[in-house]
């Protein structure tokens, strides 16, 4: 690239009517709990997806609230530097100079790609919480009670909030309410799915379900169910590491104007609750 200034990741001679970069910062949640509520395992991996409609050969520049990128430029660290892990760069990125003093530099390739990945190993929070409790009753009937909680600010919204459940996979006749959202029984996954279209921050809500059981396989059916509740959500303009683009610059020896956009997303990724409490009522 010293000699020839050619980069294998992008072609010369790339024109746009309009240049633009759009830069999604994506998040993902991987949460286990055991059975008695406690979390066994939480991380969250990160990823800055980037889509670049850039003519000519455009200089990109990236700043990010990284505390170690902060305190190698001499940057104040108030507050709201963050300690990211495990950090990974797409091959574009000049890595001796992100060694030499921090700067996220590079010739980005054309159309999508990801710059860069990491990953926050601090522990966290499950930002729905789910309590399921299954009762049964005369070894032809199971109840369902879930709850669902969000613990997360109430200037964020939740959206495409889906709970999954198992039921026993012998279970029929589902009656079933909520106080939100909309459920069904879905036989082919075993399961209760629950869902909710918009769920704002500090706030709970219920589902109740009842199924009728064979009793000959009533009595066995419930304690054999050891899958867990599985969570599926996406929280747009929310970020759990506090990961902040700082500055995004695009220079090109042409000298035209470049749009970037920066949009901030969180989303369940192995989000695994065993909450499931058994209660024989007879």
């Amino acid at each position: 690239m010293a000699v020839t200034n050619a980069v294998s990741w992008r072609s010369e001679g790339i024109r746009y009517k309009k240049n633009e970069v759009f830069l999604d910062v994506v998040e993902s949640v991987n949460i286990l709990v055991n059975s008695n509520g406690q979390i066994v395992r939480s991380d969250v991996v990160g990823a800055l997806k980037m889509r670049a409609y850039l003519s000519g050969m455009p200089e990109c520049k990236l700043g990010l609230n990284d505390r170690v990128i902060l305190e190698a430029q001499g940057r104040a660290t108030k507050g709201k530097a963050i300690d990211l892990d495990d950090i990974k760069f797409h091959q574009c990125v000049r890595l001796a100079r992100f060694e030499n003093d921090k700067t996220i530099s590079f010739i980005p390739p054309d159309g999508s790609f990801d710059l860069m990945t990491y990953r926050l190993s601090t522990q966290v929070k499950p930002l729905i919480w789910v309590e399921a409790q299954v009762e049964k009753h005369s070894r032809s009937r199971i109840e369902l009670m879930v709850k669902a909680r969000s613990q997360f600010k109430e200037r964020s919204t939740a959206t495409n909030v889906e709970i999954e459940v198992p039921v026993p996979s012998d279970a029929t006749n589902p009656s079933i309410r909520t106080s939100m959202g909309s459920a069904a029984y879905a036989p082919e996954r075993d399961a209760m799915v629950w869902k909710v279209k918009s769920f704002p921050g500090g706030k709970e809500y219920m589902c109740r379900a009842e199924f009728s059981l064979p009793s000959i396989t009533a009595e066995e059916a419930v304690p054999e169910k050891k899958a867990p509740i599985r969570v599926k959500f996406e929280i747009p303009y929310f970020t759990v590491s506090g990961i902040q683009v700082r500055y995004l610059k695009i220079i090109e020896k042409s000298g035209y104007q470049a749009l970037p956009w920066v949009r901030y997303i969180t989303m369940a990724g192995e989000y695994e609750l065993r909450l499931i409490m058994l209660c024989d009522q007879g």
